[in-house]
């Protein structure tokens, strides 16, 4: 259903029902009516923020600041994420003896 308003409480208790496993993400969306793509976008802010989730931006800054503070954590978490990979694709790569 377009256009609705879902409050921070129902996004919440939705998110926890699949990460904690209790439901499945397809059930979650047939039960509240709900597109995977919303969903979605609802699990990825819930792993970035956590229980803060869904709450409105406090004070500290403007929207555009907190949204850039925001993508410079994500970007680190990131290439943090990539120098991992990369290590462990080395060292797979130097047991296999290729390289």
């Amino acid at each position: 259903m377009p256009g609705r308003i879902h409050s921070r409480e129902f996004k919440l208790s939705v998110v926890r029902q699949v990460a904690t496993g209790e439901k499945r993400p397809a059930q979650v969306c047939r039960e509240h009516q709900l597109a995977e793509s919303l969903l979605l976008r609802w699990r990825k802010e819930y792993e970035v923020r956590g229980e803060a989730a869904f709450a409105a931006p406090e004070g500290g800054g403007t929207g555009l600041e907190q949204r850039i503070a925001e993508l410079e954590r994500c970007c680190g978490q990131l290439a943090l994420e990539n120098e991992l990979l990369k290590k462990a694709l080395r060292c797979a790569a130097s047991r296999s003896g290729t390289r």
